[in-house]
């Protein structure tokens, strides 16, 4: 009881986090949490609808949780259950753009794990805190995973990453996820062991914060232009009260006041405080209102920004969205976006680019400032496969020539985003140019999202590739050599053939490839005239065959100790076309070391690659040539005098012309003079099967001509 000589304590009132300004109530939830207090939960997933400030949040938590970030904050200032205890700051993999398994690799890296396959990161995970190294690790936007939007990546991060996670009970887990996988990232764990924080739910309301927001943009001292219901304190707070009250507490409300005050502060003429019909409800309402304030058809609005809504990555560059609007409408939209382009500023975000190799044109990026516009936008599109198979066409015809090393970055790299969205996806997939050209890490997210069922075996060769093409970052040269090997290895010499001729620069061209199993080595020599077959009389020169130690029984082989099953056999193939060749292998001739070393290339070899270098005229001279990469290690490797790399793996036995080759002067022939020409001359490809009337119709082998 207070004495009657003592004044009432006073209620002591806590200034707002300066970034959020609000959210006391999941502030209080989070830091319970963080600072393990008993009952906490020790998984808490964060969820609302895009535009409820779930990033936000998350954002002004973690500035809380960064020892370094704290000494610029009046943490007194605070109320005391919202601010964490200083502790080490928390893992967070961003996995925006990246796939499941590549958050699991940043998890690895950052916890320096010795981890070599993703399924043992979690045991691994499991043992630090035995060191006494804290495992908390924060999940932000797992709604914005995967380098393309269509293949679903948050459903994989959830199920393939987060689950995981939340099983291991020595772990603290905090995830920002979409409602959606909220419950099933929840399931299967024991009682108060997570708990969901949903910031649409009447409990985590927000009113008087949601008040503060519109309050804080309608200020001057923040930007605003000075107008009567700005300079005017009581004025603006009665205006950020209506805002925020017509706005609600649910979907979108932080999104929806935002993009209001936007509005409103950017044609203020003819505004009425007083109307609350003139402030929406929603993000869609706010781009109707918006476009009725400005005289503009709201579906024209819409119209306008529809590409942006179906782009992928940060967004497309200035010169594709008129056409692409236009697209989408299905009409010439070019007099609509002269006069419309103001009327889309408060929803258009632009991205300066800066840096070598990014053309003029492509320096200027247009986005959505959010996802949630983004999904408004969308949900007024009638038909979204039919409008992505018409940017589709579109981003086809900008493709230079049909050559896909002169389209622009976004037309090549995101143009399978487009196609997967509209279904049309497996029939862009006959074109080697776009394999060798596209990104790998977009085109084979989005390859891998289409049914195996639905891919034809040029496809397939790509998605069997990918993986190499992704690890190794190899350059476009590079990508299209190991693609042209690959199509070689899957009997599609068609393929290889188009790539030879699109990229005339290939540091290799493949002669063949046999599938033989248990190779352990392999070497190359010659064959004497009287030893090797031959149709001419006339030619006289040894033959340059391939030699390979092969397990006894392999077709062709010839055992070396015929009363011994488990010695090896050797197999003999001619080295410029691979056909096996009846020889008795003691009449085989090795390169002396005298020839290997006066020979122009020479190579060194790691597990899972080839170097091949031309040789200087001194000691220390050598230039690399090119280097082989494989996705399985090698189990054998030679190179003729005159530059033929003969390599072998668990799978089988192949060869391949390094180019460009200087060949020395050697008397062995070869049955085919010319790389070229030990391929079949390029076959048709398969028809794209029948599909909707605006189906892309990518080229074919055959719409190549040569370079």
């Amino acid at each position: 009881m207070t004495s009657p000589t003592q004044a009432p304590e006073q209620t002591r009132t806590h200034e707002p986090h300066p970034y959020i300004g609000g959210r006391n109530a999941a502030l209080r939830a989070l830091t319970a949490w963080r600072t393990e207090r008993p009952g906490a939960p020790r998984v808490v997933i964060l969820t609302g609808s895009p535009g409820t400030g779930c990033s936000r949040l998350l954002t002004g938590f973690l500035m809380l949780c960064d020892p370094e970030y704290r000494k610029g904050l009046e943490l007194d200032a605070l109320d005391p259950a919202t601010v964490p205890p200083d502790l080490p700051a928390p893992a967070v993999p961003s996995v925006a753009g990246l796939t499941a398994t590549q958050t699991l690799w940043l998890l690895a890296d950052h916890y320096e794990l010795s981890a070599t396959r993703t399924a043992d990161i979690f045991p691994e995970l499991g043992q630090l805190p035995l060191s006494g190294r804290p495992v908390t690790i924060v999940v932000p936007d797992v709604d914005r995973a995967g380098p393309v939007r269509g293949t679903g990546e948050p459903a994989h991060v959830v199920r393939d990453v987060l689950k995981p996670l939340a099983a291991v009970e020595s772990l603290r887990l905090l995830a920002d996820v979409p409602r959606e996988f909220a419950v099933e990232l929840a399931e299967g764990l024991p009682p108060d062991v997570a708990r969901i924080i949903d910031l649409d739910a009447p409990e985590w309301a927000d009113p008087e914060g949601l008040v503060r927001q519109a309050e804080a943009l309608l200020h001057p001292q923040f930007g605003a232009p000075e107008l009567p219901f700005t300079t005017d304190p009581d004025a603006r707070r009665a205006l950020a009260e209506v805002i925020a009250r017509r706005a609600g507490d649910g979907a979108g409300s932080r999104l929806t006041v935002h993009l209001a005050v936007q509005s409103i502060l950017m044609h203020p003429e003819g505004f009425d405080p007083a109307d609350a019909s003139q402030l929406p409800g929603s993000v869609g309402e706010v781009l109707d209102l918006h476009a009725q304030r400005l005289d503009v058809h709201p579906r024209t609005l819409r119209q306008i920004l529809a590409p942006l809504a179906l782009a992928e990555g940060d967004g497309l560059p200035v010169h594709l969205l008129t056409p692409l609007a236009s697209a989408v409408a299905a009409r010439d939209m070019s007099e609509d976006m002269a006069r419309g382009m103001l009327s889309v500023a408060p929803f258009i975000r632009p991205i300066e680019r800066a840096g070598e190799g990014i053309p003029e044109d492509e320096r200027t990026l247009l986005g959505l400032p959010h996802p949630g516009i983004g999904e408004a936008v969308r949900a007024g599109i009638p038909d979204v496969p039919g409008a992505q198979a018409r940017i589709a066409m579109e981003l086809l015809e900008a493709v230079p020539e049909q050559d896909w090393a002169k389209a622009g970055a976004y037309v090549r790299d995101d143009i399978a985003g487009h196609t997967l969205e509209a279904g049309l996806l497996p029939r862009l997939l006959t074109d080697p140019g776009l394999f060798a050209h596209a990104d790998p890490v977009r085109l084979r997210a989005a390859v891998e999202a289409v049914p195996p069922e639905q891919l034809d075996a040029p496809a397939r060769t790509y998605l069997r590739t990918a993986p190499l093409l992704t690890r190794t970052q190899a350059p476009a040269t590079l990508r299209a050599a190991l693609l042209e090997t690959a199509f070689v290895e899957d009997g599609l010499p068609e393929y290889a053939a188009v790539l030879r001729r699109m990229v005339p620069e290939l540091p290799w061209h493949t002669l063949w490839s046999v599938p033989v199993a248990g190779v352990d080595a392999v070497t190359v020599g010659t064959l004497p005239p009287s030893a090797a077959a031959s149709d001419s009389a006339a030619e006289a020169a040894p033959l340059a065959v391939a030699v390979s130690t092969v397990p006894q029984g392999t077709p062709g082989s010839s055992p070396l100790k015929a009363d011994d099953p488990k010695a090896p056999a050797l197999l003999v193939q001619d080295l410029a076309t691979g056909s096996v060749i009846d020889a008795d292998p003691t009449q085989i001739l090795r390169p002396s070391d005298d020839e290997r070393a006066t020979g122009p290339l020479g190579f060194s070899r790691g597990a899972d690659y080839v170097r091949v270098w031309r040789r200087g005229g001194q000691k220390g001279d050598e230039k690399i040539v090119t280097a082989l990469i494989s996705a399985t290690p090698f189990t054998g490797t030679d190179l003729s005098p005159d530059g033929i790399l003969l390599v072998a793996t668990e799978s089988g036995v192949k060869a391949l012309q390094i180019r460009p080759a200087q060949p020395c002067a050697t008397t062995a022939r070869r049955s085919v003079s010319d790389p070229q020409a030990a391929q079949p001359e390029p076959a048709q490809a398969p028809a794209p099967k029948p599909e909707a009337a605006q189906a892309p119709q990518a080229p074919g082998p055959e719409a190549h001509p040569p370079a």
